[in-house]
């Protein structure tokens, strides 16, 4: 099982969790907005200022950060095969700065591709496995 510790106020962050979601037939990830009112008292072991810089997972639970949470994300639904090749030795670091480039800027990147900078109102919710609305 992995567990995504994800920016539900991240409009970019929120529409791959939904694509994921929608993938995920077996159920093999459970995905945690950051910002839900009881974050703190379900995961006391997750620092959810670190988890707004940087994404994190558990698997199995392991701790994952950054690309490496996404990779098995994909891994897992059995999708988007290329993703892999992010973790190739030569492409990783590479590919890890650029990721904490756009994680740092992935708001405003937000803004610039979708028109909008946050999420509000409930648009970036996320349908959950018995098809009700997980609200942000």
């Amino acid at each position: 099982m992995l567990t995504i510790f994800y920016d539900g106020n991240c409009p970019l962050c929120s529409m791959e969790m939904k694509e994921l979601r929608r993938y995920d037939q077996h159920n093999n990830i459970q995905l945690e907005d950051i910002h839900q009112s009881d974050f703190e008292q379900k995961f006391p072991d997750i620092d959810k200022i670190k988890a707004t810089n940087i994404l994190h997972g558990k698997l199995n639970g392991t701790p994952l950060f950054g690309l490496d949470v996404t990779c098995h994300a994909w891994r897992l639904v059995g999708k988007k095969p290329w993703i892999a090749a992010l973790r190739f030795p030569i492409i990783k670091p590479v590919a890890d700065w650029a990721y904490l480039l756009f994680a740092k800027h992935r708001i405003r990147i937000s803004k610039l591709l979708m028109g909008n900078k946050s999420c509000e109102n409930g648009q970036c919710s996320i349908k959950t496995a018995d098809n009700t609305q997980e609200k942000k």
